[in-house]
C-alpha cells in the first residue's frame, strides 16, 4: 500500500525535527565564558547530562514514530491517529527545548564582562552556605547562581519538578541585580540556600508537625496565630538559615528587600507564604539575638519599628501584628530546640548557632584583617560576609570602600576555584599518562597577583 499524503508529511516533519534536535549542542561547546566564570564541573555534568538524557529519549522515540509510519500500522492508520501521534512528539520537543532554555539563560550570562565571574564567586558562597558545621546533608546538589532585574531573589531547588516533567539536576539561584555588589547579597542568595538546605534535611515537613500540635493545645485566639506561623514557616526557616550564617547582614539585607511603601509592609496575606514584610524583620532580628544575644539586634528592631510606625498600620493589622509579637519567641525557641530526625538527636541550635559568627568574633576578625581583603580571601566565605555585614552595621565600613572589598573577594573566590579543579585535572591526568613527576604547582598566591 502506498504511503498517504498525510503519513508523507508528517514523516518529512519528524525527519526536520530530527535535524533541529542534532543542532541543540552541549553548553560545553557554545558558551563564550571565561573559565573563572564557569559554573563548577558537577554543575556543568549535571547539566549536561540531564538535558543529553532527554536529547536521547526523544530522538529514540522520533526514530520509532518514523519507523511505525512506514511500517504496515502507520500506512493503514488514519490521518488523524497519525496526527494525534506526531503531535505528542512535537509537545515533547518543546520540553526538550525548555529546559535547554531554562539553563541557557543561567548560562548565557557567564559571558558578561564582570559579571560572569562574580557569578562565580556567588556560586562559591552557595556551596559555603549550604554547608552546615558537622551536618552531613543527605546530597550535595551544585548551586549556580545569576542575577535577574526582578526586586526578589528566588531558587529552582535541585531535585523538584521542571517544566513539562523531569527532575531539575542542580539547585539554580535567581538574584536581584540590585544586590550587587554589597553584603545585601548574600541575605538573599543564603535565604534561598536555605530553602534548598531545609528541603534536603526535611525541617518544613517536621516543623509543621511540631506547630500543629501547638495548634490543637492553644486558645482559639492563639490557634489563629500558630496557623499563620505554620502557613509562613518556610520562608521563617529560610530567614533562620541567612541569619545563622551570616549574622546581621541578613537581617540588613531583609530590610534593604522589603523596605516598601507602608501598605505593602503592612499587609497581611495568610495566602502568601511570606510573612508580611513588618513581622517578618522583627523576627529576622528576634532571632539573631537568640542565636547571638547582643543589644544590636534591639536597636535594629527598634530602628524599624520607627521607619515603619505600628501606630500607621489599619486596627486589623495592628491587631494580628499584636498578637504575633506575644508568640515570636515561642515560636524561635520551638524552632531551635526542633530535633528533626535528619539531625540525629540534635537541634537546630546545636548546628546553626556558631561562635564563629557571634557579634564580638566578628568585630574581632574584621579588626585582624584591617578592611584588607588579601588577609580575608582564604576564610570561608559565609563568614567573611558575616564579618563585613557586622562592620557595617557598626559603622565602620563605608559602602564604597565594601562594594571595592567584596568584588575583589568574588573575583578571587571565582578564579579561586577555577584553579583548584585545573590543579587537580592536571595531576590526575599526569598520573594517568606515568609521569614522573607531577605538574609544576603554580603557588596560588602569585597566579592570582593580579586579582
Amino acid at each position: 500500500m502506498a504511503s498517504s499524503p498525510a503519513s508523507i508529511f508528517l514523516a518529512q516533519e519528524a525527519r526536520a525535527m530530527l535535524t533541529r534536535l542534532a543542532r541543540v549542542k552541549p553548553f560545553a561547546l557554545i558558551m563564550p565564558s571565561v573559565p573563572s566564570a564557569s559554573v563548577s564541573v558537577a554543575a556543568q555534568s549535571a547539566i549536561e547530562s540531564y538535558l543529553a538524557e532527554g536529547r536521547r529519549e526523544l530522538r529514540g522515540r522520533l526514530l520509532r514514530f518514523l519507523q511505525w509510519i512506514g511500517g504496515p500500522a502507520g500506512r493503514t492508520a488514519s490521518p488523524a491517529d497519525l496526527q494525534r501521534r506526531f503531535t505528542f512528539l512535537r509537545l515533547r520537543f518543546n520540553v526538550v527545548l525548555n529546559h535547554f532554555n531554562i539553563f541557557a539563560d543561567v548560562l548565557a550570562q557567564r559571558a558578561e564582562h564582570e559579571t560572569g565571574v562574580f557569578c562565580g564567586g556567588l556560586d562559591v558562597l552557595a556551596g559555603d552556605a549550604l554547608a552546615l558545621p558537622n551536618v552531613q546533608l543527605p546530597e550535595d546538589p551544585p548551586i549556580i547562581c545569576y542575577l535577574e532585574r526582578d526586586p526578589g531573589a528566588a531558587i529552582r531547588r535541585a531535585r523538584t519538578r521542571l517544566p513539562g516533567g523531569g527532575e531539575n539536576p542542580v539547585a539554580v539561584i535567581k538574584i536581584p541585580r540590585e544586590r550587587m555588589v554589597s553584603s545585601g547579597v548574600a541575605s538573599s542568595l543564603v535565604h534561598e540556600v536555605g530553602h534548598q538546605g531545609a528541603a534536603l534535611l526535611k525541617l518544613n515537613e517536621s516543623l509543621r508537625v511540631a506547630l500543629q500540635a501547638k495548634q490543637r493545645t492553644a486558645s482559639q485566639l492563639d490557634q489563629l496565630t500558630w496557623s499563620m506561623w505554620e502557613r509562613w514557616i518556610s520562608e521563617i526557616v529560610a530567614d533562620l538559615w541567612s541569619v545563622s550564617r551570616v549574622g546581621i547582614a541578613s537581617t540588613l539585607g531583609l530590610m534593604g528587600v522589603v523596605s516598601l511603601p507602608k501598605a505593602f509592609v503592612f499587609r497581611v496575606n495568610v495566602d502568601d507564604p511570606h510573612p508580611p514584610p513588618w513581622i517578618r524583620v522583627r523576627l529576622s532580628c528576634a532571632m539573631g539575638a537568640a542565636l547571638y544575644p547582643h543589644p544590636q539586634w534591639e536597636r535594629l528592631s527598634e530602628l524599624w519599628g520607627s521607619l515603619y510606625p505600628l501606630s500607621e498600620s489599619s486596627d486589623t493589622q495592628h491587631g494580628v501584628f499584636v498578637m504575633l509579637e506575644r508568640k515570636k519567641r515561642e515560636l524561635i525557641e520551638l524552632m531551635l530546640d526542633h530535633r528533626p530526625a535528619t539531625l540525629r538527636g540534635r537541634s537546630l541550635r546545636d548546628v546553626m548557632q556558631s561562635t564563629e559568627r557571634q557579634p564580638v568574633h566578628l568585630r574581632r576578625l574584621y579588626e585582624n584583617w584591617k578592611g584588607r581583603p588579601v588577609a580575608m580571601r582564604d576564610n570561608a566565605p559565609t563568614l567573611v560576609f558575616a564579618a563585613i555585614g557586622q562592620a557595617r552595621a557598626d559603622g565602620r565600613l563605608s559602602p564604597e570602600r565594601e562594594s571595592e572589598t567584596l568584588a575583589y573577594l568574588l573575583t578571587y573566590w571565582a578564579l579561586r576555584g577555577t584553579l583548584d579543579v585545573a590543579e587537580v585535572c592536571a595531576t590526575d591526568f599526569g598520573v594517568r599518562q606515568g609521569w614522573r613527576h607531577a605538574p609544576i604547582h603554580v603557588p596560588r598566591s602569585a597566579a592570582i597577583a593580579a586579582v
